[in-house]
């Protein structure tokens, strides 16, 4: 199986929160672990803003960033996804930067890895394969 993980889900498994064991067990059994290259902003400015309101420190943060890079093999340039991600946003009526994983996720046939529910119903639409 091929995993698209997208920022909620890689939090999942970082904080190890409730969705963790489930998400966790698709990325260590997946034969590789893709996602769009905005990933890399994403996870940092969320992790930014857990450090901004005082819950992790710079370095915990830091650490996690580093960690969530670690899990994906291979970054897909958003480059080649935008037109697709945006013609699925418009129709969908729903923010395009999800719709980067979605489209992602359909191109390599995989299965998404999201903590996203708006998201999970637009998969659900478009049959793209998720955990959720």
């Amino acid at each position: 199986m091929i995993a698209i993980l997208d920022v909620s889900g890689a939090l999942q498994i970082l904080l190890k929160k409730e969705k963790f064991h489930a998400f966790n067990n698709a990325v260590q059994e997946a034969s590789a672990v893709r996602t769009p290259d905005l990933f890399v902003p994403e996870l940092t400015n969320t992790l930014w803003k857990y450090c901004t309101k005082g819950i992790f420190s710079p370095e915990e943060c830091l650490q996690y960033i580093k960690d969530g890079l670690d899990y994906i093999s291979d970054f897909i340039d958003s480059k080649n996804l935008w037109l697709e991600a945006f013609g699925e946003g418009v129709k969908n009526k729903h923010p395009v930067y999800d719709m980067y994983y979605a489209v992602a996720a359909r191109r390599n046939s995989g299965v998404l890895i999201t903590n996203d529910g708006d998201l999970v119903k637009i998969c659900k639409k478009l049959s793209i394969s998720y955990l959720y």
